[in-house]
Formats: structure tokens, C-alpha cells, sequence
């Protein structure tokens, strides 16, 4: 059956009713799911299952049967583990109902059908007795519900309800327990993720300073943490103020709660400086004697970073205190710990809240703005004052006395530098409520609300009213949309200069002047591992999911580009990188598709895992943003990306298999074409291996 899907178009602006396969959304959920990345992290499952045949020996021992509630099982991976480890039956429970469909088939395709029992519910709504889909209560709680922030896809509801109508009384759980670590740091640079900070200007006139609202100092920011890799974060990029402090533990064999607690760890400043930023992962230990443990640690704070896994379903989290706060080596202070049943944050205090008898905070809430219109990447990139400079220099070559300008992106500081830098008159479009208050906020605060007028509508329906009647002389943009996911969804610019066309001026400029499309073939350290089939795991035969994740992706909007933060994502470039397409923003957007044909020559040795693809935003002719490679590869093809951006990624399915032939491909062949009528940019990549055969994708 078919059915039609209302989706907001983020390069054309507008709304498209698609029709699509009734099960739609279950496929892009599988396409993208972690169960691949789950299914490679060997450390993960080395541990679980050393846990979970502790786990049925103890039970074992005291003469018990061993009656294994798996929740969430997935693959039914774990469940598996504990039947071959003796475990009598197990109740497998899983709410996504085409991974249950797929639990089934892998538990059949293993011979275990007669010990497995796959329950496709939440845990919430599984019922114990003679009609129910448990004759009696467990005694042994297997569960992977965790993120990496350790609570945030809802643990500790499931526990707390799991020993309440689950379980048996002095039951076993694997992980038996878990402690969450944090460390205070200051760093510039992650503090710039979450504060504007000053901008500067230089203009004929002497410097200019763009200073934050006083709303946006005070405002303790987003609730949600920001999960990164924090590997691949330089140590020189902070200053460590305190050891790894352990907060708060779990004992997952007992009775959890879920209601609201905090924890205060006191410790003393290894040095002075100014605390800013909470650093914080966890570890689970599998055992109660905490001998089998598996750890999210970093480099620095792992017990033996030669050993340390590689993953992306748990990364490190990154938590931004309230405001930041002066230290002193040596002068003791309290670390606290918050959470509630599904966050966790964190708060810093001269005494512990046990002594003085204050009451738990409240989640942190937003109230500037900013953190709603702005995320973590794009504060990075607003405070960035070289990207600033070179925006600001570009205007100085474009901009005339009596120039009108319009600004169109989304909370851009564009149209101050555009007064600054001397424009006559400036006006700027913010088409959402929020970027409409917030933008007031900072020309407030910088006394310019009587400068730049604030169009508070799409751009598609500017009026010439809205322009006091006069045409636009320089038309600007980042450009930036909120909207926009893959890199050239912000070509939405493109669209807005066709539909104000009838706004502009005769000899009307418009920066950037034009756009790019670049590609390089890459091979990644570890980014692979979330796309590669898996096969067996752990003596388990679990090709029935990759079947199913290939299905998935043979769906049209699973098979597209994937945006990742390549910063975060070491890889090494096999080809020189290429400019596949450009966009000429002087012009309106065309009517036919703009099309190319070409060939990628690899030049380095290696895997072909994908191709990376970014734009360039050429202001000027001699000045360029890219939103992609920052500088040309070093000999070995190392890539230094833009941290402020997401990349897209193409994965070269044939490539991804760790077992394929390391020859690989010599070429690859491209065909890239811009529709129009969609925004859309499709490509079919064509891999020419060794051989002399070669491998389509199609890919939109």
C-alpha cells in the first residue's frame, strides 16, 4: 500500500506531498540505525557476554532455573549469548516491530526458537502470569537501553518498572551496575558552542565590537548534551581543573529509580582558570565484583588507550555549566550531578547541597533564543572570527555608499557587518518568530534596532511595501538555513535571489557570487564500521539484519548522502579533491537540470569506502568558504575539515565489506545533476576495480 508524505523541501522552501511505502519510515530508521555499529563494537559484546555467562552461573549455582528478560533485545544477539550459556528460556523483549520481525528470523536461523520466546511490546505493557506473555517472573535482567548520555532513550523508567512487575526479588543484571565520570574543564573552544562571544569589525572608522544581549550571557542554555567524539578533540583545545571525578553510580540488580536526584562530588582545582565545560562519559561493569567492565573513557582517561574501541552508538558527552565561574587552584569546591528520569546535567557550587539545604535545580531551559534557533556547530561558526574577517573583507570590495542591502539567512550577523562596513540602508529577512526575536535582541544591544529593519516573512513573499519601495542593490547571504541538513540544501538561496529577481536593482550584486560542488574519495579509519555488513558476531549468524539494513537503503530517501561531522571522523583522501558542479548565483536558478560528467583518478592507496561532498561559497572572485576541505591533504591524504560543518557521505556499499579485495577501484566515475524542479542533486558513482569491472550506485 502507498500512502502521501508532506515534506517541507529544505533547498526549494517548498512543501511536496510524496508518495511513498507505507512502511517508510520504519526503513529510514533502519537504514540509519546504529545496529551495525552495535553489532562490530567487539569490546561490547566480548563483555556482555562474559557478563551474561557469569551471570547464569551464579544463578545456576544456587540451584535455580535461569530465566533470562532480554529488553530491547534487537538481533536477539544477547538473548542468544545467555541460552548458550545455559540459561533455561529467555523473554526477549522488542518494541520496534521490524527488528521483532527480524529477532524471530535470526533466532530460528540459529536453532534457537525452543529457548527464545521475541515479545514485540514495550516493556511497560509485558504481562506476567498463566494468560500472560510470562508465565512467571525472571531471574536474570539482560538490557542494552543505553545512550551516551547512559539515561537518555529511557533506562531508568524501564528498570524501575522492570523490578516492579518483572522480576524476581535478588535477581541478577547484566551490566550488574554503572557509574557516570565527569571532568571540569575550561576550553575556549567548546565554550564557543554554547556563547556568542564578542565580534569584532574592523571599518574605516576604527574597530566595532557586536556584543551579546545580556539575555544571552544570563541564559543557562539547551537542556540537551552534546555528544561528540571526544577523541579526536585536541588536549591543547582545554585546560583539565579537576581529576575524573566519579558522580553517580547505578546498581542495575536492585530497585531502581526514576525520580529526580542530584550528587555532589567535592574536589580541589588542579589549577586556576575559569570552569566552563563538563566533560563526562560512563562505564558499565558486567559483574558485581566490577572485574568485567566496559568503558567509554577517552584516550587520557582510559586504563590502556591501546585498547581503547572504537564506537559512535556511545560517544563522550560535553555539558555546559549555567555560566562560567572562576577557580582556584587548590580552594575546594562541589561538582553536582543532576538528572531526572531522562537527562543529566550539571552544576558548580562553593558547598555541597547535602550541607546547605539546597533545593535540586530545575533542567536548564533556554530563555534567549539562541540555543532554539542556533545549535552547538553554528555558535562555533558565528564565533568564528577568521570566517568573520573574510566575510567582512569580501564586503568591503562589493559594498558602496549607497548600497541597499538584504540579507537572507537564518540569525546571521551579515547585515550588521553590512552597516558597519557603511551600506545606506540594510534590512534583513528572518522568516521564523524565533530568529525574528532573537535577532531584535542583538540589534538592541548593539543599538541598531533603528538601523537595520528586521522582515519578518519568507522572502518568497517580499513585497515591494517591505522594501519601502526602493531596489536592492546587494543581496547577501551566508548563506545559513536552519533547515538545511546536506550541503547544498542552503542553495535555498539560489531559490530565494530567483524570487526576489523583481527586487533587484539593475547591476544588483549578489554574494556569493556563485557555489560549488566538490568531491573526494576517501578511505575512513572507522566511520565504515556504522554501513559494513557483519555477518557473524560472536558465533551468531546475523546476515538475516544486513539483508534487512540492505532492503532498507534500497529505499529512495535511505539511499541519499548522510551528513556527518568529518572533524569528528578521521579519514584520508585517495584522490585530489574535485569541483563536480557550480551554481551561479548572478542568475536565476534554471529551468532545465544543470548536469556533469567526469571521472575521479585515485592517487593514493587504499580502501574507496565513500565519497565526501561539500560546497564552496565564492563571495568574490578572490575570496572563497568552504564548508568542506580547509586546506590540501598532507602527503599521506590526511584531511583537515571544517568543524563547523556537517559533510555529506556517500558509502560505497562493495567497499564497506572488511573481506572485499583490498585492490580496489583505480577510478571513479561520476554523473552529477543538479533538478531544479527539486532541488535535488543525484549522482551515480561508477567504480572501475583493478580488473577492469566495475560497480553502480545510484544515488540521489
Amino acid at each position: 500500500m502507498k500512502i502521501f508524505c508532506g515534506r517541507a523541501n529544505p533547498t526549494t522552501g517548498s512543501v511536496e506531498w510524496l508518495e511513498e511505502d507505507e512502511h517508510y519510515d520504519y526503513h529510514q530508521e533502519i537504514a540509519r540505525s546504529s545496529y551495525a555499529d552495535m553489532l562490530h563494537d567487539k569490546d561490547r559484546n566480548i563483555k556482555y557476554y562474559q557478563g551474561i555467562r557469569a551471570a547464569v552461573s551464579r544463578v545456576k549455582d544456587r540451584g535455580q532455573k535461569a530465566l533470562v528478560l532480554d529488553i530491547g533485545t534487537g538481533t536477539g544477539l544477547l538473548s542468544m549469548m545467555a541460552v548458550t550459556a545455559g540459561a533455561d528460556f529467555c523473554y526477549a523483549i522488542e518494541v520496534f516491530k521490524p527488528m521483532a520481525d527480524a529477532a524471530v528470523k535470526i533466532v530460528e536461523k540459529n536453532g534457537f526458537s525452543d529457548k527464545i520466546k521475541v515479545i514485540n511490546k514495550h516493556s511497560t505493557e509485558v504481562t506476567v502470569g498463566p494468560d500472560g506473555d510470562m508465565p512467571c517472573r525472571a531471574n536474570i535482567l539482560i538490557t542494552e537501553l543505553f545512550d551516551t548520555e547512559l539515561i537518555g532513550e529511557g533506562a531508568l523508567p524501564s528498570y524501575e518498572h522492570a523490578h516492579r512487575h518483572l522480576m524476581q526479588e535478588d535477581c541478577e543484571a547484566v551490566p550488574h551496575s554503572a557509574t557516570i565520570y565527569a571532568q571540569l574543564v575550561e576550553s575556549r573552544r567548546m565554550w564557543s558552542w554554547n556563547k556568542l562571544f564578542p565580534v569584532r569589525v574592523q571599518t574605516s572608522h576604527g574597530e566595532q565590537v557586536i556584543v551579546p544581549p545580556s539575555e544571552l550571557e544570563r541564559c543557562p542554555g539547551a537542556p540537551s548534551v552534546y555528544d561528540i567524539q571526544l577523541n579526536q578533540v585536541s588536549p591543547t583545545d582545554f585546560t583539565v581543573l579537576s581529576d575524573v571525578l566519579p558522580m553517580f553510580s547505578v546498581d542495575f540488580s536492585k530497585q531502581v529509580s526514576s525520580s529526580a536526584a542530584c550528587y555532589s562530588r567535592q574536589f580541589e582545582p588542579l589549577a586556576s582558570g575559569q570552569a566552563q565545560v563538563v566533560l563526562s562519559w560512563w562505564d558499565i561493569g558486567m559483574d558485581p565484583e566490577g572485574k568485567i567492565r566496559c568503558t567509554m573513557a577517552p584516550f587520557w582517561a582510559h586504563a590502556d588507550p591501546q585498547e581503547l574501541q572504537w564506537r559512535d552508538h556511545w560517544m563522550q558527552c560535553v555539558y555546559f555549566l549555567p555560566q562560567e565561574e572562576p577557580v582556584v587552584q587548590g580552594s575546594a569546591l562541589c561538582l553536582v550531578a543532576h538528572h531526572d528520569d531522562y537527562c543529566v546535567w550539571y552544576s558548580l557550587q562553593r558547598t555541597s547541597p547535602q550541607k546547605n539545604g539546597r533545593i535540586h535545580p530545575a533542567r536548564p531551559v533556554c530563555d534567549c533564543q539562541a540555543h532554539l534557533l542556533w545549535n552547538r556547530p553554528r555558535f562555533g561558526e558565528i564565533n568564528d572570527q577568521h570566517r568573520t574577517d573574510q566575510y567582512a573583507q569580501a564586503l568591503r570590495t562589493v559594498l558602496k555608499p549607497d548600497s541597499i542591502c538584504l540579507c537572507v539567512s537564518d540569525g546571521s550577523l551579515l547585515s550588521m557587518l553590512a552597516h558597519y562596513l557603511g551600506a545606506e540602508q540594510v534590512l534583513t529577512i528572518e522568516s521564523s518568530a524565533a530568529s525574528h526575536r532573537l535577532m531584535k535582541k542583538i540589534f538592541k544591544a548593539n543599538h541598531l534596532e533603528d538601523k537595520i529593519n528586521v522582515i519578518e516573512k519568507r522572502p518568497e513573499l517580499l513585497t515591494s511595501e517591505d522594501l519601502e519601495g526602493k531596489k536592492v542593490s546587494l543581496l547577501l547571504g551566508e548563506p545559513f538555513f536552519t533547515t538545511s541538513l546536506l550541503p547544498w540544501h542552503n542553495l535555498y538561496f539560489w531559490y530565494v535571489r530567483t524570487a526576489l529577481d523583481q527586487h533587484l536593482g539593475p547591476g544588483a550584486v549578489v554574494m556569493p557570487q556563485a557555489a560549488s560542488l566538490h568531491a573526494v574519495v576517501v578511505e575512513f579509519r572507522d566511520l565504515w564500521r556504522i554501513r559494513s555488513p557483519c555477518g557473524d558476531c560472536e558465533g551468531f549468524d546475523v546476515h538475516i539484519m544486513d539483508d534487512m539494513i540492505k532492503h532498507a537503503l534500497d529505499f529512495r530517501e535511505s539511499k541519499e548522502a548522510e551528513p556527518h561531522p568529518l572533524w569528528e571522523y578521521p579519514c584520508r583522501s585517495l584522490s585530489e579533491p574535485q569541483r563536480v558542479l557550480t551554481f551561479d548565483f548572478r542568475q536565476p536558478v534554471p529551468a532545465q537540470p544543470v548536469r556533469a560528467e567526469g571521472s575521479i583518478e585515485l592517487t593514493r592507496p587504499g580502501r574507496s569506502h565513500g565519497a565526501v561532498l561539500w560546497m564552496e561559497y565564492h563571495l568574490t572572485p578572490d575570496s572563497t568558504i568552504s564548508t568542506g576541505l580547509l586546506t590540501p591533504a598532507e602527503d599521506k591524504g590526511y584531511c583537515c575539515w571544517n568543524p563547523h560543518c556537517k559533510q555529506a557521505v556517500y558509502f560505497f556499499s562493495t567497499m564497506l565489506d572488511p573481506r572485499a579485495p583490498l585492490g580496489g577501484p583505480q577510478t571513479v566515475s561520476y554523473t552529477v545533476e543538479f533538478q531544479p524542479l527539486t532541488g535535488d542533486v543525484a549522482m551515480d558513482f561508477t567504480l572501475a576495480d583493478t580488473l577492469g569491472d566495475g560497480h553502480g550506485l545510484t544515488l540521489p
